[in-house]
């Protein structure tokens, strides 16, 4: 539901972010590409802002859609960059949509306030965690641009109207390897320092969003492990991506979700 305590300048920078995505979204096939990506970039900077105004206020919230938010903005981020060093790789309606959703999500489930026991050290915990999730989120969205240059090459289709496919996949697990990292960080804080980041009743404790973030780093582990050793590539790859993904979207979205939105708790 949306807090009591949700301000007009939280309200009109909501409203703001998720209309600049939205206009982008529905006018992607008319735009060109220089003012599609002009676009993005504004929504992009009013959505930064919205995430700064709710983590820098007087109480700090955090929950389900925040997380989610703070990744579409991550992989905004990271594909606005990319589209300036590959011009080729064309801007997508579904992300500027998928970023007005987060936006206008966050702002109707801003979380719960951060504990007031918990540690200084908790928001770079939940940076790496965040990160992790938008690094894993960019791998998606380029194995999915992988998934479609493959049809379009066994299509005889235009070769030259997206990145060539060994660079999609190429970027593609850089991205994972980067996230994986950042997630054997998020779990070796939580495993070690978990009663210190968020007080002495929240120690390491085998709960859902635990086991879904270890099988989630165990799938991206196989993952790695296969493609360095045993060349794993294609559709086999991208299976294992998209269910480790899916793994740790539920791990802490999911959890959070149920908490929030199912059974009404804020912590």
């Amino acid at each position: 539901m949306i807090l009591a305590s949700a301000t007009p300048i939280s309200l009109t920078l909501s409203v703001l972010a998720a209309s600049a995505y939205a206009w982008v979204a529905l006018r992607a096939t008319h735009l060109s590409a220089n003012a599609a990506r002009n676009g993005v970039v504004i929504a992009w900077v009013l959505h930064g802002a919205v995430l700064a105004w709710s983590l820098m206020g007087s109480t700090a919230y955090f929950g389900f859609a925040p997380a989610l938010s703070m990744t579409a903005w991550l992989v905004a981020a990271v594909y606005a960059v990319e589209s300036q060093v590959f011009p080729q790789l064309q801007t997508r309606w579904v992300l500027a949509a998928l970023g007005a959703l987060a936006v206008a999500l966050a702002f109707v489930f801003p979380g719960a306030p951060l504990a007031a026991t918990a540690s200084i050290w908790l928001p770079l915990h939940l940076l790496f965690g965040v990160a992790c999730y938008g690094l894993f989120g960019t791998a998606v969205v380029h194995a999915w641009f992988m998934t479609r240059t493959e049809a379009r090459i066994r299509q005889a289709a235009d070769p030259h109207s997206g990145l060539p496919l060994l660079t999609l996949e190429r970027l593609t697990y850089r991205f994972v390897t980067a996230g994986f990292v950042l997630l054997s960080v998020t779990l070796v804080m939580g495993y070690g320092f978990g009663d210190v980041l968020y007080g002495p009743t929240h120690a390491w404790r085998w709960d859902h969003k635990t086991i879904f973030s270890v099988l989630a780093w165990t799938t991206f582990a196989v993952l790695l492990a296969g493609r360095y050793q045993f060349g794993w590539r294609g559709k086999q790859a991208n299976r294992m991506l998209y269910t480790g993904s899916l793994l740790l979207l539920l791990a802490y979205v999911g959890s959070r979700f149920v908490m929030e939105v199912i059974l009404g708790r804020g912590a």
